[in-house]
């Protein structure tokens, strides 16, 4: 009840900062609702006692249609601009709802609709709060205004991107990142004093690395490399090994998936496997040992595969709390790890096991694009197990899958599994599939 009660507080708060009465909240969610040209609220009368009930002793939450409108409210200032980072009047929002006892999974989506919105009205200044704005402004036009603080919130921004990755399409999320990119690369130009200057380095890399994933998957290779080579350069200077061996396996990964040839993925690994004997994240070194064993196991090296994941089980189960990477990797991860070294060096019977394992564990909005390649790589499996029909019906929500995230790794595997049903191509259950890809992703 206390919770509820800190949600129902919240509320009022938000309420009272736009002056607003309860009359003029239940006016101002009926013109709300009018812009968004959705259907028309009840009278102002009785969308005023729902709101009363949100904020009395006995709080209610707000239904998923007045949640929405709430969140489009909160989204912008008073002044009109919108503001959707960290401190926002959307972020308190956002918690007073958890409190109400409404899911994660629901407050994260209302999120991703609000930074959908952000990116074809507010750009990068609504994922800033108005503070940092001024303060990014003034750093940008003095470097020797730059403050930590100011610093810290263009890290925050890359990782908003980040977890948008997978909710929100990759070209809008490449288009958020540009001008933090080029924030970071203009103060880096100028002689800040340390620590700033570290801080600086820190963002620009993550910022270079991740935005080196999204020209990959918006199909820019040239793009992706340059951006790379940046982040690990940036990286190099830091001194952080777990930041140098994230940006390697973020290269491998994308260069294991866009050609044929292992060796140049192999060598990222590698280098990456290298910086994590000394680095001091051990989710990071697990990540890469999982990396280096589906390396192996698609040169059909068994026993470096099982190697490898033995080491990366060994550091997952090792972990404390406190990683420094702030890395998601989890033990779900590594057994879709685990299910593509039996994929190629095992038993498809025990991978497809793994990959169902790893699946159900991997349900947060940031997991999807990963959730649809481990699905993909599952029906891989049925395939390998002789059941080619049940593996064309997974096939089909992999697709769904694939177009609802947009992620290009999820369409290779797709081609890559499709390309293994040709024995059937013939059956009606695979042209059923043909003609899916073809609508969908017009391959």
């Amino acid at each position: 009840m206390g919770n509820r009660a800190a949600g129902a507080a919240t509320l009022k708060r938000l309420r009272h900062s736009r002056g607003l009465s309860l009359a003029g909240t239940a006016r101002a969610l009926s013109q709300t609702a009018m812009a968004l040209h959705h259907p028309r609220l009840p009278a102002v009368a009785s969308v005023q006692r729902s709101v009363a009930r949100w904020e009395s002793a006995a709080p209610t939450l707000p239904d998923e249609r007045y949640q929405l409108l709430l969140a489009h409210l909160y989204a912008r200032t008073p002044a009109g601009q919108m503001s959707v980072g960290p401190g926002s009047d959307l972020a308190e929002l956002l918690g007073a709802l958890l409190d109400l006892g409404e899911s994660e999974s629901r407050v994260a989506l209302l999120r991703t609709v609000l930074v959908r919105k952000a990116t074809d009205t507010g750009g990068v200044p609504a994922l800033l709060t108005t503070p940092l704005q001024a303060g990014l402004s003034a750093a940008l036009t003095d470097p020797g205004q730059v403050t930590e603080e100011t610093v810290a919130g263009l890290g925050a921004v890359v990782a908003d991107i980040n977890a948008q990755v997978g909710a929100v399409p990759m070209v809008r999320l490449q288009l958020l990142l540009t001008p933090v990119i080029d924030a970071c690369r203009r103060l880096q130009a100028e002689a800040l004093r340390d620590p700033l200057l570290g801080q600086v380095r820190a963002v620009f890399a993550a910022a270079c690395s991740l935005a080196g994933r999204l020209a990959f998957e918006n199909r820019d290779d040239q793009a992706s490399r340059a951006l790379y080579a940046t982040a690990a350069a940036q990286a190099e200077r830091l001194g952080d090994t777990w930041r140098k061996a994230s940006v390697h396996m973020s290269h491998a990964l994308v260069t294991l998936y866009s050609s044929s040839d292992l060796s140049d993925a192999q060598r990222l690994v590698d280098r990456a496997v290298r910086a994590t004997r000394s680095g001091d994240s051990v989710r990071v070194r697990a990540r890469a040992h999982a990396l280096q064993a589906e390396v192996a196991a698609r040169a059909g090296l068994e026993r470096q595969a099982r190697s490898a994941l033995g080491l990366a089980w060994y550091d997952i189960e090792g972990q404390t709390s406190g990683d420094p990477s702030g890395s998601s990797f989890s033990v779900g991860h590594l057994r879709g790890f685990e299910g593509v070294c039996e994929l190629y060096v095992g038993d498809p019977s025990v991978a497809h096991d793994r990959f169902a394992v790893s699946a159900a564990t991997l349900s947060a909005p940031r997991e999807q694009v990963q959730r649809a390649i481990v699905r993909t790589d599952q029906a891989l499996a049925r395939i390998r197990m002789g059941d080619p029909r049940s593996a064309a019906e997974l096939l089909h929500e992999c697709v769904l899958s694939a177009t609802a995230t947009g992620g290009r790794v999820p369409a290779i595997r797709l081609r890559r599994a499709r390309r293994e049903l040709r024995p059937w191509r013939r059956e009606d259950f695979v042209t059923d599939l043909d003609d899916h890809l073809m609508d969908v992703l017009g391959t």
